[in-house]
């Protein structure tokens, strides 16, 4: 069948068909990864950020392309998870971006929104790495722009065959690459998209999205600090068809109704989340801004029971409003591990959002715990690498003052909210935080879970890896050996404290025979020692 111009519900088939493709081989693309540490992979956070996109659509019943991209782009910005999946939904909002208000779209078209997704891409990072993803949708685009095709089917063939020669080059530009002999995860998992929305329109499949497991190395949930109790029995959620720029307003209207809030704001659709003993307040506030649609309340005082109540019985319901008191800062933090958890907790952090290595949270983990938070001015700590784009994501996606500071290990994290002062200006405060994390020297002690070469070290599965500052300085095969000369490599004359935190894999007895070794060589040092129960790192080490 030829397709001189493709519809939304041709584009659906075309991204429902991508999404499941990319999740069966969500491991394939996971074996790319060159480091060897157990880690947020790149196949499972690309594919479930995809699933999010693609469930924003399932019950779309729209044949405009431009209305389908759109939800599409905004299911993959909520759900977006570590750099790869937020660069997948940057070229999915610019996509969306080249497709507004088209019913249909020719070859002329796509190549256009493929342009606009590669520019997206781009501005996504702040220092763009050829070599990656990156490089290959801008293949894919130089492509699209200069293609002679009509059929938008054979469009799709040839620029994604130009996808997979860069693909295949990007070792060429990654020297890391070359020497592991792999090409760029996430250069593949768009490829696999590419080639996912490419056989939809070739084979004319109409999709079904598949419940297709995907490994998530863990659950990814927030830990509040506050007490559990149910003070807002009816969890009340709707959508408001009105203009999204009013989002902020109607949030200060409800905020003082209930808490757990979310609202956001998205072109013309406003998406609302409230646990309030008064849902008929919330509406009735609500029906003044737009329309209503999606109404859904449950009472979480009932287990398993839902209840969809009309204007009448949720009138019965109304009592009396309660004041929110807003404090002045607020911390949200990513951890794993329970000890680490509480090490926070007791520090003050507001919101613990469960996750690390490998489960990175979603911009939407990061945006319900900072709808959740009263406060005038947030810190969000991801300590992790990976999750520095989605909790910036998060950040500007919100009304609210949110400010990241981009931690990229636990102690890191850890040090920040203990150094926090809470009588400076938020400016000040910005500002110092950035600068106390880079006095942290971080180390860290887990195994290899490939064979690999690094920098001319060979790694066989199993070894177990000394790194400082997320580089590998010490291959060996007992953990405790390799702790010790990884703080041989990161005390200085200038050294003051050693802080561990020891893994769920370790045993108590056997840390604290390693701690009075340590206290034998380093006496001038102060030795701290704590059960963060992480999974996957023996140890975390923080020298300063």
């Amino acid at each position: 069948m030829e397709y001189i111009a493709i519809n939304g519900r041709d584009f659906y088939n075309m991204v429902v068909n991508a999404s499941n493709r990319l999740a069966e081989e969500s491991e394939f693309v996971n074996s790319l990864n060159v480091f060897p540490v157990p880690d947020g992979d790149t196949g499972t956070n690309m594919s479930m950020t995809f699933k999010a996109a693609v469930k924003e659509i399932e019950n779309m019943d729209s044949t405009s392309i431009g209305d389908v991209s759109r939800k599409l782009a905004k299911g993959a910005l909520m759900g977006a998870r570590g750099n790869s999946g937020v660069i997948l939904s940057q070229i999915l909002r610019g996509i969306s971006k080249g497709l507004e208000g088209l019913e249909e779209a020719n070859v002329a078209q796509m190549a256009i929104a493929l342009n606009e997704g590669s520019t997206a891409a781009y501005k996504a990072v702040m220092r763009p790495t050829e070599g990656t993803i990156l490089s290959v949708i801008r293949a894919t685009k130089d492509s699209a722009l200069i293609s002679q095709e009509k059929d938008v089917a054979e469009f799709l063939h040839e620029v994604t065959k130009a996808a997979k020669v860069m693909l295949d080059h990007t070792p060429e530009l990654l020297p890391a690459l070359k020497k592991a002999k792999v090409v760029d995860s996430g250069g593949m998992g768009l490829y696999i998209i590419l080639q996912g929305m490419t056989s939809a329109l070739k084979e004319d499949i109409e999709a079904e999205i598949k419940d297709i497991k995907i490994s998530e190395g863990g659950l990814v949930g927030a830990i509040s600090t506050e007490d559990v109790d149910i003070k807002f029995g009816y969890c009340t959620e709707f959508i408001i068809l009105g203009d999204a720029s009013k989002a902020a307003k109607f949030q200060d209207e409800i905020e003082p109704l209930g808490d757990s809030m979310i609202v956001v704001g998205y072109d013309d659709v406003i998406k609302v989340h409230i646990h309030t003993n008064d849902p008929g307040n919330v509406l009735s506030k609500a029906v003044q801004v737009g329309q209503l649609s999606k109404i859904k309340i449950d009472n979480m005082r009932e287990e398993h029971r839902e209840l969809l109540l009309s204007q009448e019985e949720i009138a019965k319901h109304t009592v009396a409003k309660e004041e929110v008191e807003t404090k002045k800062y607020a911390f949200i933090t990513v951890a794993m591990g329970d000890g680490i958890s509480n090490i926070f907790k007791d520090l003050g952090a507001d919101y613990v959002i469960e996750g690390g290595q490998t489960m990175n949270p979603s911009t939407q983990d990061m945006l319900e715990c900072i709808e959740k938070i009263n406060a005038e001015h947030i810190f969000i700590l991801p300590n992790n690498k990976n999750i520095i784009m989605a909790a910036s994501q998060a950040a500007e996606i919100t009304n609210k003052d949110v400010r990241v500071i981009p931690t990229t290990s636990i102690p890191q994290g850890i040090t920040c909210v203990t150094m926090f002062n809470g009588e400076a200006n938020v400016s000040e405060n910005e500002k110092e935080l950035n600068e106390i994390m880079k006095s942290v020297k971080t180390g860290s002690i887990t195994y290899a879970v490939r064979d690999t070469e690094i920098d001319g070290i060979e790694i066989k599965e199993g070894n177990i890896l000394g790194l400082i500052e997320g580089k590998i300085k010490e291959v060996g095969l007992d953990k405790f050996e390799v702790s010790e000369k990884v703080l041989e490599n990161m005390v200085d004359g200038d050294s003051e404290l050693i802080t561990l935190f020891y893994g769920k894999d370790i045993e108590e007895d056997e840390v604290g025979i390693f701690v009075s070794k340590l206290e034998e060589k380093y006496q001038d040092l102060d030795i701290q020692c704590y059960k963060g129960d992480q999974p996957l790192y023996y140890f975390l080490i923080a020298v300063e």
